[in-house]
């Protein structure tokens, strides 16, 4: 058996998308199965990109609800500025935002308390942001496909233009940082606390 590893990144990525119960055992499992039947058959190169995907694999399964989520309540706030405009946006910001916020806070406090780990935390919460950012392009992308008649690209460019719908999702990442940080925090201590408490 080969004693060739991934690459490191795929392989810490792979930790951080784990259940803390199973981190161990998946990550040694795959690392076995890379070293003892992939890079044998398909050389180093090509079983890196085997393992990647497979790190892919657990990093999806573990955001993709958040994502779809987060990625929802965006498409639907561009939606209700598209079809429904106004030239009072505050209650839809705050509700927005707020919304965005509770989002991000659960992603983190969840995945953080799942896997006992604040980086886990942080981390899939900031990939979630960026599985959502493609989702909500897409989204928006199929709205104005839908509909794209003139008073529909007015109310776009009334609630901010069609550049901020395609950017803004990309750089939710930095009240993914902040947020995420803190309710990380409290999902990997609150573990904490509750396996000292049933220990």
């Amino acid at each position: 058996m080969t004693l060739e590893r991934p690459p490191e990144w795929a392989e810490v990525l792979l930790r951080l998308s784990l259940r803390h119960a199973d981190r161990e055992s998946v990550s040694g499992d795959l690392l076995e199965e890379y070293r003892a039947g992939v890079v044998p058959a398909r050389g180093k190169r090509s079983a890196d990109a085997w393992y990647v995907r497979q790190t892919a694999g657990f990093v999806w399964r573990s955001t993709w609800l958040w994502a779809v989520l987060f990625s929802g309540a965006f498409v639907a706030r561009q939606a209700w500025d598209l079809f429904v405009p106004t030239h009072d946006f505050v209650f839809r910001s705050e509700l927005t935002t707020w919304a965005g916020v509770a989002l991000l806070a659960a992603t983190a406090f969840w995945i953080a308390w799942r896997s006992g780990s604040f980086a886990a935390g942080v981390v899939m919460t900031l990939v979630m942001c960026e599985i959502a950012a493609v989702m909500s392009v897409i989204g928006v992308s199929a709205l104005l496909a839908i509909r794209h008649d003139a008073a529909t690209l007015k109310a776009a460019a009334d609630s901010g233009g069609l550049k901020e719908a395609f950017v803004l999702p990309f750089v939710a990442v930095i009240p993914g940082m902040i947020v995420g940080s803190v309710f990380a925090a409290l999902g990997s201590l609150s573990r904490r606390v509750s396996r000292l408490d049933a220990a």
